[in-house]
């Protein structure tokens, strides 16, 4: 008894513990290409891992080009670093449970990958939940940020793993166990194995790749990563030959002690394998060239974040590493070449095959400033600056750029208002229009396909929905599709549109509008023109009437897809089945995330039926030609279904003795083994289970054409959907016959005559409640300025343009159709002048674009002139000439008027634009007195380099002043009324940059001064420098203090920039002495200048510079060297130059007194009024000190030009190129 009950106890215990989970919550993004050959990667965690980072984004949202394969890694697999993903080849990160926080910043449109052939699984020994969902992601907001998920022609998708507790049990409803339960119905015959990777029980991380194109090998690459310490510790690399019946251990193949990190695979070549080590450990690549049968290592200097696979070369690689910085390898990874450094993560793309001339052409995305970067193209192995183009005219904000099949997005920010251009084709990039008074707050780029853009546009009154624009071919003219959208922001802050094209179906598509606060589902056949809402089925699962009658009742349907590709998402379709839709959703007057259930349609749409009432997981077999479902739950299972008549019928099937924790369903869809692998655990602490299903034995032969049947697409009653009838051939349900991969599915298509929903409104147009096209109230049909650039008749918009990929038969006279009309004369009127980015200041030296737009006129004879404000001027006698812009470079600063005149025989029209032409300020100095008279006014100027012209700002501070004196000027006069100091800034604004410089200037009542000249050898120690200029005159000060016995607070030594070094003394009045004793201060201060003048013709004053160089002060004369030379070796030709000197003296004098007795000197005499008055000393009326007129003394604004320009010339220091900035007479004004 007590035996028993010890283990009755037990019993309880376990079956009460383990049907608990972990919470769980993905938050990665996942991109589904559109090739079969593609594998993606997947990144799961559990909530305790803690992985969350900030987001990054940015606003054009795109998917990219097949040919573009990105490998990204887990962000659970090292340190934090610069986060994006990137599409990975045939690779899937998931962990046993939840998704790793890996947040994209592009805004890629989800499409549907219909075939998945790697996954890379974490397994904390986390129950991973099948099928949880988030809406479909189209990227993170425009202006924010770093990180990129991509796909080729897929659709990416996001969702959540929500809480255990909304997970369903495994048991399924009554009507649901009857049909599974048939006792006529026998169960289909299925082969399985299980295979477990012993030895890896501990390892929580696993990718998975199945090389595929009916390949039989399959890689499984596990891994245990160290949440704690942000590393893989260990690894185990697994290879299976027979399709994942059995498994061999590699991990001598690639050394022991070699700890692995990534697995990815070449797209174009399945056999190439690339795998990275982990960096931690080592930074190396391992290569395969036999399906991982052997590898070869080959050590890297860098540590890699993604790969990009050329789309055509298979030994090409693009890599990005931790610092920013793109490498490119021509040999499948051996050997790397640096393309660029600071890259922006996830902005780097091959060449599109078919639009760039150069197969090996890389288009970057670089940082040059903060939110500012820089579109570059060039070849990855030729890419130094000679080689660089730069195709967009100016910076662009950063995380913008995206090369997308034949378009390249890019967006510009200015004044908060963001502006979008598009290149189509690679040509000239214009800038893309929406309607005029749409205003877009933000704008998201859902798809691309066949040629057409499609966008979310958050308009200026729009708070939490968006509209959905369809633009024309170039992807420039949009016009409004369908209004308020619903979306929501993803954990990464990334935009999530409720939006889904149907595969198989041109111009079919399903989206979630909000209509009185309630979410419904719209169903649209003719690319957007009409949208109605879905009918609801007949009939529930269990065959009890659903009385739901439209509008008042719908269908409606979950249309996010799945994160991880290993499950199917609620909703689903595929091009080779046609027609057949299976989601997830509910019968209502709304989208509700309550009773849930699956439902299928045949018909495109047209009719519904429910297959289920609980969620599951569904995906297509056998090319489209059987359904196979998985319940969504949270508790292990060991069920599948089986549907081979398009979910009418479901067949039941045990795949495993013991219940197995689904992580994943991995297939092969294009491949013709009908091999399935699911892939879990059977317990939290057990290995890696894989359980191989062989579905082939459902099928007893091949489909011959008997098995066929057809049946025709249409909406409601209507034939003809865009603009044809089609039939499309599908196998007969219940026919146990295996589809060939080749058949065709359109059995016949036959055009249908054109009606108005053939075409769309044009833009400037909108559709009226009658369905006809008409003006917009701001929108002048009439305006053909452009359409008569070519010949007298131009094409005139009717207000309709036919949809893009629409197939009807234009028949007779369509008067939907463009129509010719012939050029009538018009004065031009409505010129608008503009540079290409909207900008009223460029950089000097740069390349500025003007743009010149006519809204009315006759252009084949309207010229254009455009004067540019700098003296050049530039006509046209065509207007189109003008189409592409006009460029100008201007080479001076300055603030330019530019006009454009546009004219003709019948009148004209002009139109202008005021330029600023900057350049960076490099430095500001402030010249100013450092002493200055009380109530006189003083010159202040502020020296910028390089200079400007009237494009400065300054502003200008004196003492404890509350408000600056604001001038364009860069000179002012200031009156001082304080004695004493008084400090002064000056502050230079350029652009957003701010430059300052500060003088103390003391303000006396009086004072006296004297120049200063010193020994040359002063000048071969002279840095010319603030800082050094100050030491030594506080050096001279002192010098002069001790020899004259004056106090050091009555002297101020300023040296002067420049060579020779030569400084201005400042004699100041006794602060202790009043004012009342003016007379006897202005009488001492001539007093000590005498003594200072003594000393200094003396050579008394003077100081020691270095060891054994003594410099000696003295006057500055009217030439800074000395008329007679004391060495007595020299006295011989100085006395003759002397004697030369009073001879010319001489000569002067006798022709000035007798010049109107010679008549051959003529010498007019000069108006005593416009001689330049003359400069008298304050030292004293001394005889031997020369006069000195002031046009020979420089002003202060010259000198620090001068300095500036030695400087720039010849930079700092003793051996720079020394430059002589003035000459200083012996006296000063005071």
């Amino acid at each position: 008894m007590t035996l028993w009950s010890f283990w009755s106890c037990f019993l309880l215990a376990f079956i009460q513990l383990f049907p608990f989970h972990l919470k769980l919550a993905t938050r990665a993004e996942i991109s589904f290409p559109r090739l079969a050959n593609r594998l993606y990667p997947m990144e799961v965690t559990t909530p305790m891992g803690h992985m969350i980072r900030k987001s990054a984004g940015m606003k054009v949202s795109l998917k990219v080009s097949d040919r573009n394969e990105v490998l990204h890694m887990s962000e659970t697999d090292g340190p934090p670093r610069p986060k994006y993903k990137q599409e990975v080849k045939n690779e899937t990160v998931i962990t046993n449970g939840s998704t790793v926080n890996n947040f994209s910043t592009l805004k890629i449109p989800d499409k549907k990958c219909d075939n998945i052939s790697t996954a890379v699984i974490e397994t904390p020994k986390a129950t991973f939940s099948i099928g949880e969902r988030k809406k479909r992601s189209v990227g993170v907001s425009y202006n924010e940020h770093l990180d990129r998920s991509i796909t080729g022609e897929a659709r990416r998708s996001v969702r959540t793993v929500q809480d255990a507790s909304n997970f369903r049990g495994e048991y399924r409803r009554t009507g649901e166990e009857s049909r599974g339960s048939n006792p006529k119905q026998s169960e289909p015959h299925l082969d399985t194995s299980t295979f477990a990777l012993s030895g890896d029980s501990t390892h929580n991380q696993a990718m998975v790749h199945w090389s595929g194109q009916n390949s039989s090998v399959i890689l499984i690459l596990t891994k245990l990563y160290d949440l704690t310490m942000g590393t893989v510790t260990e690894s185990s690399l697994w290879r299976s030959t027979d399709c994942g019946s059995t498994y061999t251990k590699l991990n001598d193949k690639v050394t022991s002690r070699t700890v692995l990190s990534y697995l990815y695979v070449c797209p174009t070549n399945k056999q190439k394998i690339l795998m990275l080590s982990d960096p931690e450990v080592e930074s190396a690549v391992l290569i395969s060239s036999d399906e991982g049968a052997s590898f070869e290592k080959f050590p890297i200097n860098f540590n890699v974040l993604s790969l990009l696979f050329h789309p055509a070369q298979e030994y090409w690689i693009l890599a990005y590493s931790h610092d920013y910085k793109l490498y490119s390898s021509m040999d499948f990874g051996k050997k790397w070449q640096l393309v660029h450094e600071n890259v922006m993560p996830g902005r780097f793309y091959w060449a599109v095959m078919g639009l760039d001339r150069e197969s090996d052409v890389v288009h970057i995305e670089t940082r040059i400033a903060k939110g500012r970067a820089q579109y570059v193209k060039c070849r990855a192995q030729r890419c130094t600056e000679g080689d660089r183009q730069y195709l967009f005219p100016g910076h662009v904000d950063t995380n913008s750029l995206v090369v997308q099949d034949e378009y390249v997005f890019t967006q510009v920010t200015k004044s908060g208002r963001a502006s979008y251009f598009v290149s189509y084709m690679r040509e000239s990039f214009r800038q893309m229009k929406l309607p005029k008074y749409c205003l877009p707050k933000d704008m998201h780029i859902i798809s691309t396909d066949e040629k057409q853009v499609f966008a979310a546009v958050q308009e200026w009154n729009q708070n939490n929905t968006y509209s959905l624009y369809i633009s024309d071919s170039p992807g420039v003219y949009f016009i409004l599709s369908l209004e308020n959208l619903r979306t929501s922001r993803g954990p990464a802050g990334n935009l999530l549109v409720d939006f889904y094209k149907v595969e198989g179906i041109n111009g079919m598509y399903l989206a979630n509008k909000i209509v009185d606060n309630h979410i419904k589902t719209f169903i649209t056949y003719n690319k957007g023109q009409t949208w109605a809402l879905l009918p609801a089925p007949a009939t529930d699962v269990s065959g009890k009437n659903l009385h739901c009658i439209l509008p008042f009742c719908s269908l409606h349907l979950h249309l996010e897809m799945s994160e991880n590709p290993y499950t199917s998402g609620p909703i689903n379709s595929k091009k080779s089945v046609p027609g057949i839709i299976v989601a997830t959703g509910n019968i209502g007057n709304e989208l509700s995330s309550t009773n849930l259930g699956m439902f299928i349609t045949s018909d495109a749409g047209n009719s519904w039926r429910q297959i289920f009432d609980e969620e599951y997981n569904i995906w297509f077999l056998d090319n489209g030609g059987a359904l196979l479902a998985v319940l969504h739950a949270a508790m292990p299972i060991r069920q599948l279904w089986i549907s081979l008549d398009e979910g009418k019928k479901w067949d039941r099937h045990s795949f495993s003795l013991v219940p197995l924790y689904v992580d994943g369903v991995l297939m092969e869809p294009e491949s013709d083994n009908h091999i399935i692998t699911f892939f879990g655990h059977f317990s939290h602490r057990s290995e890696w289970q894989l359980i191989k299903i062989d579905y082939k034995g459902l099928f007893s032969r091949r489909c011959m054409d008997g098995d066929y049947q057809t049946w025709s697409l249409h909406n409601k009653e209507e034939q003809c959907v865009m603009g044809e009838k089609q039939k499309y051939m599908k196998r007969r349900p219940g026919n146990r016959c295996m589809l060939a991969q080749d058949y065709s599915r359109i059995y016949s298509s036959e055009p249908c005559p054109c009606n108005s929903y053939d075409f769309e409104c044009d833009y400037g147009w909108e559709r009226q409640a009658d369905g006809k096209c008409s003006p917009a109230f701001w929108f002048n049909p009439n305006g053909v300025a452009k359409s008569c650039s070519s010949s007298q008749s131009f094409l005139n918009s009717t207000g309709y343009r036919k949809v893009l990929s629409n197939n009807c038969k234009e028949e007779g006279r369509n008067v939907y159709l463009p129509k010719r009309v012939a050029c009538q004369p018009k004065p031009p009127q409505g010129l608008h002048l503009s540079t290409s980015h909207g900008e009223l200041s460029a950089a000097i030296g740069s390349n500025v674009t003007f743009m010149i737009h006519l809204d009315n006129g006759e252009s084949p004879s309207t010229s254009i002139q455009l004067d540019f404000g700098d003296g050049i001027k530039i006509t046209y006698s065509n207007l189109s000439r003008t189409d592409d812009g006009i460029k100008h470079i201007y080479r001076k600063t300055g603030i330019y008027r530019v006009i454009a005149t546009a004219e003709n025989n019948l009148g004209s029209d002009s139109s202008a634009l005021f330029l600023h032409i900057t350049s960076p300020v490099d430095r500001v100095y402030l010249s100013a007195p450092i002493v200055a008279i009380r109530e006189k006014a003083a010159n202040l100027t502020a020296v910028v380099w390089p200079s400007h012209t009237r494009t400065l700002t300054f502003f200008w501070w004196f003492e404890n002043s509350s408000e600056p004196i604001i001038t364009l000027e860069g000179s002012i006069s200031h009156m001082f009324l304080r004695e004493g100091e008084n400090k002064v800034t000056v502050q230079v604004a350029c652009g957003s940059s701010v430059l300052e410089d500060s003088k103390v200037i003391t303000v006396k009542e009086f004072f006296r001064s004297l120049l200063l000249s010193f020994s040359p050898a002063l000048d071969e120690h002279n840095p010319d420098i603030p800082e050094w200029r100050e030491d030594i005159g506080r050096v001279v000060r002192t010098a002069l203090s001790q020899v004259s016995g004056v106090s050091e607070s009555q002297l101020m030594v300023s040296l002067y920039p420049g060579l020779p070094t030569t400084a201005e003394l400042f004699i100041l009045s006794d602060e202790q002495m009043s004012s009342e004793h003016k007379k006897r201060s202005e009488e001492a201060l001539d007093t000590i200048s005498d003594i200072f003048v003594t000393a200094l013709t003396q050579d008394l004053v003077h100081f020691e510079l270095k060891a054994n160089i003594h410099i000696v002060v003295s006057m500055t004369q009217q030439t800074l060297a000395p008329l007679v030379d004391s060495n007595s070796i020299h006295s011989g030709p100085a006395m003759l130059m002397l004697i030369s000197v009073v001879f010319v003296g001489i000569a002067a004098f006798f022709i000035y007194k007798f010049k109107r007795k010679i008549p051959w000197i003529h010498v007019e005499t000069e108006d005593p009024h416009e001689k330049d008055p003359e400069v008298i000393s304050t030292v004293g009326q001394n005889d031997a000190m020369s006069k000195v007129k002031l046009s020979e003394f420089p002003s202060q604004k010259e000198l620090m030009e001068k300095e500036l320009e030695g400087r720039s010339r010849g930079g700092f220091g003793r051996n720079m190129e020394r430059i002589v900035t003035r000459e200083f007479p012996n006296c000063t004004n005071v």
